[in-house]
């Protein structure tokens, strides 16, 4: 059980925490929100004892363990699984005393405890885990050091998930993760044995992993049963309830003050006019529930529709020098595609989007691309593009040099960055603030295209929302890769699988697709070599029927010359048969002889012409029949 009683903390001036309570069950799985900037990760420090409260305490079991993810991710040549079996403290040392001890007991002792502790079964539960966080068998065994920052953090996250603390602190551990590592992790966190305290703006991870919510709101501490949805839910409850309850009281304190107002100073009322005052006095003020909701996001639209597909691969590959990432991508993207991308990190998803947004040429096949394509490309590396020195209106500002002041601002605010924010440089903008002008920079002249590489790292669950608003509301196509499930399932309507260096679209929705990871990495790759299959079929299909059209298209002049000289055989059998009937006639000689002699040369003429196109008839059906 975890217990926080009248704590209240602050920085400098500012009340971050005051005299919160709440109190959450042995083996809980609870959710930590609140807006960005209300204390979550310094009530993270304030548990595990780094910072020291002005009032109030935290109490905790005797004996538990606290664990949570390094700040430092190890980069140590040891590997892998020897960082992450060494977060097992007791085990490491139960081990290396078994090597010196001499007493029989004390070893049978360190033995039976080794047993209970699961030590035999060390190594298979540490690479369970670091499978699940995308790193293979062979992964495993490399030194820590050959692996990148984001890499190492996800060691530092299998070490602590391996240690298996009483209490289980994470915060924001999806920001290192793909879509495939955050599925494991909801997985895990739901069925982990003890306590879990996580700070997550992830709402998929916040209903399916946890079974509670504390909300840190204004310095308070609430808490409600359930994951984020139902949190929602009753928070709004709430706050219709607490508005009715305002509008009471105001009215009641209305009433009562007018009555005083009115009889104060009459003799015959004074003295209910005296208790009405001191009832107000005493009457305590009913505080609003409003909530702060994120500033919306706009994204214009493009100001030309393109006929479609905007974006055609044929047989493409790409990659890094002469090392291809992917190869034979035969892809179409269509104007108004919702395109999310799946596969995990290291298989070149982002390579995808580079190439797509020509960031990153083809080394063999073909790309064609609309005319007058715009495309928008955003990517979390390039939130360090921003000039430092320089506020969002003097970003804007350089992209609209002739614009008045007025407009710009304008401009500015569709970014969704409050008034007060403006003129603020880029180096003190919060991450979420640096990801909103970033958005609205790379979205400025309306673009056809809009590829977005992980666009929800700095923005709260708010924020999310209002990105997921955004893009449903924007009309040009959208190529999306994150880690946010509830983002892709609210945003993406196709999704397409990036594996074993081919990109072909995945027919299950992400449900299918969640069970697809739990089941492992051969699942996968099994699926993917489905999909490629099926999409080479599709290609097959579509490439006989594109021949088929082709060959109709080329045999059409022969077949209308075919048509025409049916139609001309028709006409003269006819001619020829009105001929007959009049020439059968035994007087028409005796009566016309002149017409029936006119008549007579017409038939011959009439009988050779049918025999030519008879002959020209044959000789074009049988060049028809050759060619098809």
């Amino acid at each position: 059980m975890l217990q926080i009683s009248d704590l209240t903390y602050r920085i400098g001036d500012r009340l971050l925490i005051d005299k919160a309570n709440v109190t959450l069950p042995g083996k809980a799985k609870t959710g930590l929100v609140g807006r960005n900037g209300a204390g979550k990760s310094t009530l993270f420090k304030i548990i595990t004892g780094e910072l020291s409260t002005e009032t109030g305490f935290v109490q905790i079991p005797k004996r538990a363990r606290i664990g949570q993810v390094a700040q430092e991710a190890p980069g140590t040549e040891d590997s892998l699984m020897e960082v992450v079996l060494a977060a097992d403290t007791e085990r490491s040392t139960l081990l290396a005393e078994a090597e010196t001890e001499t007493d029989p007991h004390r070893i049978a002792d360190i033995h039976t405890r080794l047993a209970d502790i699961g030590a035999h079964t060390a190594e298979a539960r540490a690479g369970t885990i670091l499978s699940g966080l995308g790193f293979d068998a062979e992964a495993q065994k490399r030194p820590c050091s050959s692996f990148s920052g984001g890499w190492r953090m996800r060691v530092a996250l299998a070490a602590v998930l391996f240690s298996e603390p009483d209490l289980l602190l994470l915060d924001e551990p999806t920001n290192y993760l793909d879509l495939e590592g955050t599925l494991w992790l909801e997985n895990y966190v739901s069925r982990y044995p003890h306590q879990v305290l996580l700070i997550s703006h992830d709402r998929d991870l916040l209903n399916k992993a946890v079974d509670s919510i504390v909300h840190l709101d204004r310095g308070k501490l609430t808490y409600y049963s359930g994951g984020y949805d139902s949190f929602d839910r009753q928070r709004r409850e709430a706050m219709i309830l607490a508005e009715k309850a305002k509008e009471k009281q105001d009215a009641q304190r209305k009433h009562m003050q007018a009555f005083v107002d009115r009889f104060r100073y009459k003799a015959s009322k004074a003295r209910q006019a005296q208790s009405r005052l001191k009832m107000l006095e005493k009457m305590q003020p009913i505080a609003a529930l409003t909530e702060e909701s994120s500033r919306p996001l706009h994204f214009p639209d493009p100001e030309v529709q393109l006929a479609p597909p905007i974006l055609k691969l044929e047989g493409v590959s790409t990659g890094y020098g002469d090392t291809k990432i992917l190869s034979q991508l035969t892809l179409n993207i269509d104007t108004e595609d919702r395109i999310a991308l799946l596969g995990a990190n290291g298989n070149g998803k982002s390579t995808f989007a580079k190439l797509i947004s020509d960031r990153l040429g083809a080394i063999d096949g073909e790309i064609t691309r609309a005319s007058k394509l715009k495309t928008a490309f955003f990517a979390q590396h390039q939130l360090d593009e921003l000039k430092p020195a320089e506020s969002s209106v003097a970003h804007v500002r350089a992209l609209m040099p002739d614009a008045p002041e007025a407009k710009v601002r304008a401009r500015v605010a569709r970014f969704g960055l409050p008034t007060d924010r403006m003129e603020t440089p880029a180096k003190d903008l919060s991450g979420g603030e640096k990801a909103r002008l970033l958005l609205g920079l790379a979205t400025f002249d309306g673009p056809h295209l809009l590829i977005l590489d992980e666009p929800t790292n700095h923005l709260d669950i708010d924020s999310r929302e209002a990105l997921v608003m955004a893009l449903n509301e924007f009309q040009g196509a959208v190529v999306l890769i994150s880690h946010d499930r509830h983002l892709v399932e609210a945003c993406a309507d196709t999704l397409w699988l990036v594996a074993g260096g081919r990109v072909a679209p995945y027919d299950g929705d992400m449900e299918d697709y969640r069970r697809l990871i739990l089941q492992g990495p051969e699942a996968v790759e099994k699926a993917r070599q489905k999909a490629a299959a099926e999409e080479e079929d599709r290609a097959t299909a579509q490439e006989k029927r594109r021949d088929a059209a082709q060959k109709r298209s080329q045999l059409k002049p022969l077949k209308q010359k075919i048509d025409a000289a049916e139609k001309e055989m028709t006409r003269l059998q006819d001619k020829i048969g009105k001929l007959d009937e009049a020439l059968s006639d035994p007087d028409f000689f005796t009566r016309d002889p002149e017409r029936a002699a006119k008549f007579a040369k017409e038939r011959a003429y009439c009988e050779k012409k049918l025999i030519k196109t008879e002959e020209e008839w044959l000789a074009l059906s049988a060049e028809y029949e050759e060619a098809s």
